[in-house]
């Protein structure tokens, strides 16, 4: 008994610490990542104007200073491409990338993500999904990307919907599905909830609630399952 008593503090205590200290760790590792290439950064601005070497071998030991750089960075860029001037340059340096042989075919694909993924009206990841993958039978959770168009929607016969399949515990990776549209089931969850599930394994359940009687039944056809294959 008193053994059991031992464990149950042991794991409730492991319970309370593990997370902070997962969160803790990448928080440092991330800050380590973006002092290195501010470091680099800085290495460089030495070589070019010597005379600056003091004062940046100073600030280069400044704990954070990556993160505090990259923060300012994106911000004085977000005010710049707020702007006619800004959004010129911006225009102009995206002529020069696209120019650029290898670079271009990375550079637009890159963008053309990032446009659709934070754009306030864009549809991707805006729904969780249930869908088989694998196989028939076995079934995972997936995120709505949006639809096919061009050439891969005129080989389609019938209405289809792209799919993303993350892989767990890291959702950063995973399968670019098409799917037909009365293959997938909409799930009455948030994408935040949709990603805890996926991350946690399924342990992390996500909590019941009732979406809009609207926005029930926007992807597929019904939420009956997929028809089975047969035996």
């Amino acid at each position: 008994m008193f053994k059991n008593r031992l464990q149950q503090y042991f794991i409730a205590g492991l319970l309370v610490w593990l997370p902070l200290v997962i969160t803790v760790w990448v928080l440092m590792w991330l800050m380590g990542v973006l002092d290195g290439i501010f470091g680099g950064i800085l290495a460089a601005v030495v070589t070019v104007v010597p005379p600056l070497s003091g004062l940046i071998q100073r600030i280069s030991h400044i704990p954070g200073i990556g993160v505090v750089a990259l923060g300012v960075l994106i911000f004085v860029t977000g005010v710049l491409a707020a702007n006619i001037v800004g959004q010129w340059w911006l225009r102009q340096w995206d002529r020069i990338l696209v120019r650029i042989p290898v670079v271009r075919s990375i550079y637009s694909s890159v963008k053309q993500v990032s446009d659709t993924l934070f754009s306030g009206s864009g549809k991707a990841f805006s729904k969780a999904l249930l869908v088989q993958y694998p196989r028939r039978g076995c079934w995972t959770v997936a995120f709505l990307t949006g639809a096919p168009a061009g050439e891969v929607e005129r080989q389609l016969v019938d209405s289809h919907v792209s799919v993303y399949v993350p892989t767990t515990p890291n959702p950063t990776s995973g399968f670019f599905l098409i799917m037909r549209r009365d293959e997938v089931i909409e799930l009455d969850m948030t994408v935040d909830e949709a990603l805890k599930y996926i991350i946690s394994m399924g342990v992390v359940v996500p909590h019941e609630h009732v979406l809009p009687a609207s926005s029930h039944g926007a992807v597929g056809a019904n939420h009956a399952a997929p028809p089975r294959s047969p035996h």
